[in-house]
């Protein structure tokens, strides 16, 4: 039953909307994601700035790789390059280049139609801008349920599978006994809140990353003249010109796309919770930001897990090998055992921000419909369940499972982007004319948006200041 659902849910639908959605978000915004890319860096010169008791963009973003940042990585590019050949890597590649500018203005449209909530905090995401921007209350409790059921309950799973097996791998740990300790951990934590899960990815985020990093780099250094032949192979067999993988190319598009998707969550409608969530200026500060992790994400950590295991020789076509146990196989084969010690710790300290990251999102989904105290403690004792019940299972089923929520979350969250597009060019438009004017840190007037149904809570603080700046010149 997944496996048909699946087939029909991405080889009939998504990959064309993914994609074609996509590449007319790019054109209509003239290349939105490259004509911004080198500001993605200077903006960050704001994007410590916060107010008492609030994230700033960078926290955000911080937290937002911390979700991207996973399993999907390391072990879903693994499955991508068994299931599809080495061309999948190229369709993750495109994937994530078009998904940038989906990204972008899912989260734009997210902070502009933010709430405060009583606390002095913002909530925001997919469900709100479809229901202040399109008036349809009933879709965004849809999309909240599929965002639980997708993160809270099917990621989880993704990501404690993958641990279990990679632990299992290297120490002999019995996957049940890791599967009880993750939930032990991930019971023990969930209680904390948005601010303690901030704060942890703002140490954890960039450890990882540049750690993972670093060695990716030791790899690729050490068969620095296969790189160009690598390459070679990647390209040629996306487009089935290979012929190891002659006739392949369905399979390339559709594990490149699936498991893009789910490591850079672009147009899924995740990242858009954690964006609506950080003090900015303008809305499209963040949406600009939040691309910015779609790049790291698939760009560039997800490459180097495709460069270690095509680089290290381990590789061949037909072989079958848990997702993560292929990539450790293959450090291992460059730098020694210890390699797969390392691979198995990186991954405990993705899965582990990821684990927590994909908590809210379904604790944050819940909100929008429910705001009783017994569904929230359903949602956690289920979430806990979902954690140990992925660490015994096989690969095929704990994917499948995720593929068929995932695939469900973006189609409905992709349409809502579609038909508040107008909107996001028109917030985007309103940027332009303010950088083009001089303005190095552009402003929200939310009396030019009076037509729409915003939280005047949210944006009042910005219209004296537009008044004020506007005094001065």
């Amino acid at each position: 039953m997944l496996d048909l659902l699946n087939d029909l849910i991405w080889s009939k639908l998504l990959i064309v909307m993914l994609i074609g959605l996509g590449l007319l978000f790019t054109i209509r915004s003239g290349f939105v994601q490259f004509r911004y890319f080198g500001n993605m860096f200077s903006i960050f010169g704001h994007a410590f700035e916060r107010q008492p008791g609030q994230l700033s963009s960078f926290q955000a973003l911080m937290l937002s790789v911390a979700g991207r940042v996973g399993a999907g990585n390391i072990a879903g590019v693994s499955v991508a390059i068994m299931l599809g050949g080495p061309g999948a890597i190229f369709w993750m590649w495109v994937v994530a280049l078009v998904g940038m500018a989906t990204s972008y203005f899912e989260c734009s449209l997210a902070q502009l139609y933010k709430r405060r909530e009583p606390d002095g905090t913002y909530r925001g995401g997919p469900a709100f801008y479809i229901q202040h921007g399109l008036g349809q209350r009933w879709l965004g409790i849809l999309v909240s349920i599929l965002l639980l059921m997708t993160f809270g309950f099917g990621f989880n799973a993704v990501q404690s599978f993958t641990v279990a097996s990679s632990l299992h791998d290297t120490f002999g740990v019995p996957t049940v006994a890791s599967g009880i300790a993750l939930t032990l951990v991930i019971g023990g934590i969930i209680f904390g809140g948005i601010r303690r899960i901030a704060k942890w990815a703002d140490v954890l985020v960039p450890v990882m990353a540049f750690s993972y990093l670093g060695m990716a780099l030791f790899v690729i250094g050490s068969n620095f003249s296969a790189i160009p032949e690598t390459f070679g192979l990647i390209f040629r067999s996306a487009f089935g010109l290979e012929q190891a993988f002659a006739g392949g190319i369905g399979a390339a598009i559709l594990m490149g796309v699936k498991r893009g998707l789910f490591s850079n969550e672009a147009g899924l409608g995740s990242a858009p919770n954690v964006a609506a969530v950080a003090e900015v200026k303008h809305p499209v500060a963040q949406g600009i930001v939040q691309s910015l992790s779609v790049f790291i994400d698939t760009i560039i950590l997800c490459s180097c897990t495709a460069l270690i295991i095509l680089l290290s020789g381990v590789y061949e076509p037909g072989m079958d090998q848990a997702g993560v146990v292929l990539t450790q196989t293959a450090v291992a084969a460059v730098v020694g055992e210890w390699g797969r010690v390392f691979v198995s710790v990186a991954l405990l300290l993705f899965v582990f921000t990821t684990l927590i990251y994909n908590y809210y999102l379904g604790e944050n989904a819940l909100g929008f419909f429910t705001e009783k105290r017994t569904p929230v403690v359903i949602y956690r004792v289920l979430v806990i369940i979902l954690v140990l019940w992925g660490s015994v299972q096989d690969l095929g089923t704990v994917f499948a499972f995720a593929d068929v929520t995932m695939g469900l979350l973006a189609i409905a969250n992709l349409i809502a982007v579609a038909l508040l597009f107008k909107v996001g060019l028109r917030l985007m438009r309103d940027y332009d004319s303010q950088i083009r004017a001089g303005i190095e840190q552009p402003v929200l007037d939310p009396k030019n948006y009076a037509d729409l149904d915003l939280d005047p809570a949210v944006w009042q603080a910005n219209a004296s200041a537009t008044t004020d700046a506007s005094a001065r010149r």
